[in-house]
C-alpha cells in the first residue's frame, strides 16, 4: 500500500510539472534554414538530423546539422520546427518516433 501511495505522489508531480511549463513565445520569425554539406555518414544505418536556429533568448543561433544512429529499428526522425502560436513562434524539439 505504501509503494503504491509513493509512487501516485510521484506520478502527481511529474503531471503538475508538466502542466507548469509554459511556451516560449519568440516574437521575431525564425531565419530561413542554412543548406549544409552532410559529408559522408559514417555508418549505413545513421540518419543525417538538419541543422536549426536555435533561439537563445536574445537572438537566433546556428545549430549545425550531424549524423546520429536511430534509438531502435524502424524509428523516425521528426525535424525540429517552430509554429505560430500565442501571436508568435514557439519551437518544437525534434525527436525520433
Amino acid at each position: 500500500m505504501r509503494n503504491k501511495l509513493i509512487g501516485c505522489l510521484f506520478a502527481g508531480c511529474l503531471m503538475a510539472g508538466g502542466a507548469l511549463a509554459a511556451d516560449v513565445v519568440i516574437r521575431l520569425a525564425p531565419p530561413r534554414a542554412i543548406v549544409e554539406h552532410r559529408g559522408p555518414a559514417p555508418g549505413r544505418d545513421y540518419v543525417w538530423i538538419n541543422g536549426y536556429h536555435r533561439w537563445d533568448g536574445h537572438a537566433y543561433v546556428w545549430a549545425p546539422g550531424r549524423w546520429e544512429r536511430p534509438p531502435r529499428a524502424r524509428a523516425r526522425w521528426v525535424s525540429h520546427r517552430y509554429v505560430r502560436r500565442n501571436g508568435g513562434w514557439v519551437f518544437e524539439e525534434g525527436h525520433w518516433r
